[in-house]
């Protein structure tokens, strides 16, 4: 807590910080020959990280709080932190949550557009999500609680029993806005609030694209639903692709101002066109997930073809522990680097063992 204070979230700076030291009791250990560490940092940073009073008394009075209202504080070394998010350079080494769901997830979806959402746009999540459920089942959909598309990708998600977490621009509390308290409630329950941010702090804009990077960094895909010609949403698209992830976008009337983003985004190869659920299973390759559960629930096993070496035969066994992986999490569960893993998924793949997806996601065919 007190590090992401100090840092003043230069998050790439601290992230950097934090991976090279190792952890944040290491860098406060060293805080006064942190130079000898980190010798290509900024003067400045360097500085601030021999002065921890106010950080750590600040750190202790959001600790009371979190622990009087169950929060849990999720930083980045811990196991529970998103998986997903962690291989992202711009990362955040403290998240603050209050809820149930499981941020590592097999599935993860962020539904994101404009606040001025029109009934178009409302029928359109309806039926994105409630069509969704028949392909899979297990789902955690991500969004921003903000009025429009963000409010109303919760509801659904919840009308529909998926599990749904809203990332915030703010401390845990208060909820903005005001009249989303109810949803925010339920969400607790069925999902949960997560941010980056200690209590106290306002949900001013800059606060919004900040925590855009997150929104897009813990899911599998974005989903542009209606968006004008600039917005948050569009934002969280270009940093969703930036971080290799699936981005589709549902087109709109040439000339309506809250679809315009969304045909700039599939006009410039930003986003793929879906114009329903199915359209979008099918890019994933999660069309056929539920007969796979019911061929191993029969128990069909996949059989390894007899020349995998020792490291293609790792790749094979988290697959069929977890399909759909994407690269960095692979990378992750196999313990590869991911210039090599490249290379072994691209020889997987010339075997006829995997197939790539969208947003630079693996898929076991065996």
């Amino acid at each position: 807590m007190a590090l992401t204070r100090i840092s003043n979230f230069n998050f790439q700076q601290a992230l950097e910080l934090y991976r090279t030291v190792g952890s944040a009791q290491l860098i406060y250990e060293h805080r006064n020959d942190i130079g000898d560490i980190i010798k290509d940092g900024s003067p400045r940073l360097k500085e601030a990280l021999k002065v921890w009073d106010e950080p750590m008394k600040r750190a202790e009075f959001e600790l009371k709080f979190m622990q009087e209202h169950q929060i849990r504080a999720i930083t980045l070394n811990d196991d529970d932190y998103p998986q997903r998010l962690r291989e992202c350079a711009d990362a955040p080494i403290i998240l603050y949550y209050k809820g149930n769901a499981d941020l590592n997830q097999s599935k993860i979806i962020s539904i994101v557009g404009t606040r001025q959402c029109t009934q178009y746009g409302i029928d359109l999540i309806r039926r994105f999500v409630s069509d969704l459920r028949r392909h899979c089942p297990e789902m955690l959909i991500v969004s921003g609680l903000a009025y429009g598309v963000d409010i109303n990708a919760h509801r659904q998600a919840l009308a529909q029993g998926y599990p749904t977490v809203a990332v915030l621009a703010h401390g845990l509390d208060h909820i903005y806005p005001y009249h989303h308290r109810d949803t925010a409630a339920q969400m607790l329950n069925h999902g949960g609030l997560l941010t980056e941010f200690m209590t106290q702090t306002n949900a001013d804009k800059p606060n919004f694209v900040r925590r855009n990077r997150i929104v897009a960094g813990l899911s599998d895909a974005v989903i542009v639903i209606e968006s004008k010609s600039k917005g948050g949403g569009l934002i969280t698209a270009d940093i969703a692709q930036s971080y290799n992830r699936a981005v589709f976008a549902y087109p709109g009337a040439v000339g309506m101002p809250c679809s315009e983003g969304c045909n700039n985004l599939i006009r410039d190869n930003v986003a793929a066109l879906i114009s329903n659920a199915d359209d979008f299973v099918r890019a994933m390759g999660w069309q056929d997930e539920t007969k796979r559960k019911e061929a191993l629930s029969d128990g069909i096993e996949r059989n390894l073809f007899p020349d995998l070496s020792p490291e293609e035969s790792s790749i094979v066994k988290q697959l069929q522990q977890t399909n759909d992986l994407q690269l960095n999490i692979l990378s992750v569960k196999t313990g590869i680097p991911i210039g090599h893993l490249t290379a072994l998924l691209f020889q997987l793949e010339m075997k006829g063992v995997i197939k790539p997806l969208a947003g630079g996601m693996y898929h076991l065919l065996m």
